[in-house]
């Protein structure tokens, strides 16, 4: 075998990396499971405030040495597995950045009646369009205004140098344009500061480039009222005096020397400063680098001296340190939440003066991870100037052509900077955004004007952020929640449990079903599919992806279809053994001819991966990402890997070491006669009955579209005890319901409940979240006689709560139906295209779409006709996911039976075009039953032991799957049959037509000579 040497180093490097990554995955499993036994109380609670206190009392810790180099857990925790929300808890949350307000901040808040009316209808048309805001503003005020000057509204002092009274509408709409995408970064820089802060381990925080929403992930998150306050929380932009060296020693002093007092107390009684700090403020943490440096200053204090030691580690620290040409207090990032557990000591408090507080830096400095603590001067309890009064802010170069933010303030703003100037001179004054100094300039003289410039050691992209955040008070950006999804952590655990069940029952079966069948050649198999699942798995720690729900579904799936690659192979080998040729040849045989089926199956397969990936969201992503890495590592272990380990078992002398069938197999699904093609009419029948049944259970019975398509609240509510669901929904559809209707079913369980509805669908805001929410309980409190309890806790008798909730607001439903469509489009074209391009003639393309459109619209009747029976599944962006799966796994099927096709035309011709399309499919049988086979069993796993969540996906693919091996066979083939034939006759009809007109040329030529 040539490159066998490049396989295996390939191979060795691959599973060094993906040992490398789990490995480190495994090891902060660890650290976790530390961090929930030291947060469990007595009856075994967790407190999970507890936990991420521990956590982060580690953050920047060295935890793990590895051939000398030191990882802390930030680093494990970059370099781990990840897991999705839905395997671990936490909260999901798309904000939408309203440009209302920032298009009537820069018209100074006009009153012009066309101009508010045509904002007023372009926030009704974003309801139900896809178009930009700003578009949309564009055509409704040429529809309110014809021919109007949009530079009458927006031409005003704030705008002066951008937009003059002589401005097009052009013109003023690209400013426009320019300040709104402006404002949906500088929310995202807000946001991911907030984010940043809020003390949850690995948030994940990415704009949506194209739509104005930001996307947000916190695990763990266990108060959502919380995050909803702090997402959509209005930023706070101030000017704050700065205390420089020498005003504050006094306090800082005596703050030092009670911090010693305290310590020594505690060292008296055997406790330490953490102790101490945690019993006057209500917290606990274990102990860190810092405090361990501190109780070493304080007994080598108490060794020296038995007064207050000046020199020792705790006396000296609020001591200012003179880190750059300005001294101020420096700390490691580690230590910030010591430090503020200190300053919310009730003894340190007290020492704290009215005018004093202090306030962090936004970001550490320059290559370190050094933050500043700024000892703010307090006034009358509020800033000497806020950010309303700020107009315009750009990025600029000072008169040494550096890096400088100019400012520009109103009449009001430029009146009370010209005081604070000339009251700072030589001293600085702190820009604050949310409580963060984001950057502490020196006053160099008195500003009269109003206009300003920041200097500094800015790059470019920092003084273009700091011109963003200072339009934070004249320009803000309010955020609206358009998309939610909480799900509770013992719904995470239960998930995990569920997806590893489907993993390993899949695999044993599958593994157990190929030894059975191929005997030691299934072994090889089976040796390549741990190697599959081990490089998937590994893969994704290293790209930093997370392992989602419907990602173990990917995985499961890929278990299924990588068994397919082996399956061409060996029942190639074992064709090419039937005709007597020597098992080396027949195996090297075997591989050669299977690859052309292996890669037009997996291109096909990965199209509509790649599909799935550029336009799915949330969930769909995850699966698409697992999905794509499935058939790249799958391809790679199947036909490679698998061809290394054949090929030394059965180097020379060795032959009998490996073997392709057992005596159960031996003959199996071989020498197989079926006329496939004369059945076709019948088979064209039966799909039709199918067909108008599917279209009478739809008319009647519909689709039943979850909240994703159709926008609305889902709520998972769990009870003490088993509910009805139907006398839910009865009970609940008599309150404020009624009108907007409401869906209840049992949801994995008999006391847990589904709950989803439209009321106040077109509501987005937290206020109307709280209004369906309370309606909710108190409506099901009022129909069952129990006791709502918020939050993650044990229920006792008579209880009941939410454990996950959902919200997709009307326009992000749009924008998913959008995208639905768009992929089923694309996918169809693109494996047109392909099948094309492959086999060069349309009409293997278009039998291969019709199967396609056949199948889809199979599944899509089984779901209708299954509420019927009353079982009922949500059309959800899961079920597009399935829907786009089938047809990567039905095309996958078709490609085989096609190449096989190919082949065969090759060798006979197309004389006999039914007998040769007939032996094809005979020759592929034994695979396509095989590989159909193993993949059913492998859904049907995933259908049983994969929950609620997965369960319409599972139903999808096994409908899917039974539908699309028969449509392979029974329309696929039989369509480009009767295409061929109606082409063939055509053409011929075409020759003989011209051979006659050639004749009769020839006949009145011989005439008129004669």
């Amino acid at each position: 075998m040539k490159n066998k040497n490049t396989i295996v180093f390939l191979t060795v490097i691959i599973t060094a990396l993906c040992v490398y990554y789990l490995s480190i995955t495994f090891f902060s499993r660890g650290i976790q499971a530390d961090a929930i036994e030291y947060a469990k109380d007595d009856a075994g609670v967790i407190d999970q405030q507890k936990k991420q206190a521990y956590l982060d009392s580690i953050w920047m810790e060295p935890v793990l040495n590895i051939l000398g180099a030191e990882f802390t857990y930030k680093d494990i925790k970059e370099i781990e597995l990840n897991l999705g929300l839905d395997l671990q808890g936490g909260m999901h949350v798309t904000l939408e950045v309203s440009p209302v307000e920032i298009i009537k901040g820069l018209s100074g808040n006009s009153q012009n009646a066309d101009f508010l009316r045509a904002l007023e209808l372009a926030s009704e048309r974003q309801r139900n369009s896809q178009a930009a805001y700003t578009q949309l503003f564009e055509s409704a005020w040429d529809e309110v205004n014809p021919g109007g000057k949009l530079s009458r509204v927006f031409a005003n002092a704030a705008n002066r140098g951008r937009i003059s009274f002589e401005s097009t509408n052009a013109e003023v709409m690209s400013v426009i344009e320019g300040e709104v995408d402006q404002a949906i970064d500088r929310a995202f820089q807000i946001l991911r500061t907030r984010v940043d802060r809020f003390g949850t381990s690995q948030p994940n925080i990415q704009r949506l480039q194209g739509t104005g929403r930001i996307q947000i992930e916190l695990p763990g998150v266990d108060n959502p009222a919380r995050v909803r306050k702090l997402l959509q929380g209005v930023a706070k932009l101030e000017f704050w005096e700065v205390y420089e060296d020498g005003e504050i020693n006094s306090t800082l002093s005596a703050m030092n020397d009670e911090l010693l007092r305290i310590e020594r107390q505690q060292r008296n009684s055997n406790t330490n400063l953490s102790t101490e700090i945690a019993a006057t403020t209500g917290e606990e943490q274990p102990s860190n680098s810092l405090e361990a440096q501190m109780e070493q200053g304080a007994d080598t204090a108490a060794a020296d001296s038995t007064s207050l030691d000046t020199d020792s580690g705790v006396s000296q620290f609020f001591a200012l340190q003179q880190q750059t040409q300005y001294s101020g207090f420096y700390y490691n990032l580690a230590d910030t939440s010591l430090i503020n557990r200190m300053l919310k000591n009730e003894r340190i408090q007290r020492l704290i003066p009215a005018n004093l507080d202090f306030k962090w830096s936004v970001k550490p400095m320059p290559d370190t991870e050094i933050l500043q603590l700024f000892p703010i001067k307090v006034s009358r309890g509020e800033a000497p100037l806020t950010g309303e009064v700020v107009t315009d802010a750009r990025q600029t170069l000072d008169d040494r052509a550096r890096n400088a933010v100019s400012m520009q303030m109103n009449t009001v703003g430029a009146k009370k900077w010209k005081n604070l100037t000339a009251q700072n001179i030589g001293r600085r004054i702190a820009i604050v955004l949310d409580n963060y100094v984001y950057t502490a300039p020196v006053v160099e003289g008195e500003i009269p004007s109003g206009s300003s410039s920041i200097a500094g050691n800015f790059t470019q992209e920092e003084a273009e952020d700091l011109a963003n955040i200072l339009k934070a008070g004249s320009l803000p950006a309010p955020t609206r929640i358009v998309e939610e999804a909480v799900v509770g952590p013992t719904l995470g655990i239960e998930a995990q449990r569920q997806g590893v069940t489907s993993i390993v029952a899949g695999l044993l079966i599958v593994v157990i079903f190929m030894i059975f069948y191929y005997a030691k050649g299934g072994l090889v198999a089976n040796v390549a599919l741990l190697f599959n699942i081990f490089f998937i798995l590994g893969i994704l720690a290293n790209l930093g992806a997370a392992l989602t729900l419907p990602g173990i579904a990917g995985i499961v799936l890929t278990i299924g279809m990588s068994i397919d690659a082996n399956v061409l192979i060996f029942e190639r080998i074992r064709e090419e053994l039937r005709n007597d040729v020597p098992l080396v040849q027949a195996i090297s045989s075997g591989y050669q001819k299977a690859y052309s089926s292996i890669i037009d199956a997996n291109v096909t397969t990965l199209l509509t991966g790649i599909i799935l990936y550029a336009l799915g969201q949330g969930p769909v992503k995850g699966f698409a990402v697992t999905l794509m890495i499935g058939i790249i590592c799958s391809f790679f272990s199947a036909v490679f890997i698998t061809r290394v380990i054949v090929t030394w078992m059965t180097k020379k002398g060795n032959e009998s070491k490996i073997s392709f069938e057992t005596p159960v197999s031996k003959g199996l699904l071989s020498n197989i006669n079926i006329d496939f093609l004369g059945k076709r009419r019948m088979a064209y029948m039966i799909s039709s009955i199918v067909i108008v049944i599917g279209i009478a259970a739809l008319s009647t019975n519909g689709l039943r579209l979850g909240v994703d398509f159709k926008g609305g609240r889902s709520y998972v509510v769990e009870f003490d005890q088993p509910m009805v669901a139907s006398d839910i929904k009865t009970a609940l559809s008599t309150g404020v319901f009624t009108e907007d209707g409401v869906e209840v079913k049992e949801y994995d369980a008999s006391n847990v409940l589904k709950i989803t509805t439209s009321y106040l669908v077109d509501e987005e805001s937290t206020e109307a979240d709280q209004e369906v929410k309370d309606a909710l309980t108190s409506g099901l409190a009022q129909a069952t006689g129990k006791t709502f309890i918020d939050g993650t806790v044990e229920l006792g008798d008579g209880q009941f709560t939410i454990v996950a909730s959902s919200k997709v607001g009307a326009t992000i439903a749009d924008d998913i139906k959008k995208s639905s469509y768009e992929a089923f489009g694309l996918s169809i074209l693109a494996i047109f295209i392909y099948i094309l391009i492959r086999f060069r003639r349309w009409q293997f393309s278009l039998g291969a779409i019709v199967a396609l459109v056949h199948d889809a619209f199979i599944v899509m009747s089984a779901f209708a006709i299954a509420g019927w029976f009353g079982i009922s599944f949500e059309i959800d962006q899961v079920f597009i996911a399935a829907l786009l799966t089938i047809i990567g796994y039905s095309i996958n099927d078709t490609v085989v039976v096609f190449d096989r096709i190919r082949e065969t035309l090759q060798m006979k011709g197309s004389k006999d075009l039914i007998g040769t399309f007939n032996l094809s499919i005979n020759s592929t049988v034994s695979r396509t039953l095989i590989t159909s086979l193993t993949t059913l069993i492998v859904v049907l796993i995933l259908l049983i032991f994969g929950g609620e969540v997965l369960r319409g996906f599972s139903f999808a693919l096994f409908i899917g799957i039974i539908v699309g091996t028969y449509s392979s066979v029974f329309i696929a083939t039989p369509t480009v049959v009767d295409l061929t034939k109606k082409s063939l006759g055509a053409a011929a009809e075409r020759e003989q037509a011209s051979a006659r007109a050639k004749a009769a040329a020839k006949a009145e030529a011989t005439a008129q000579q004669g």
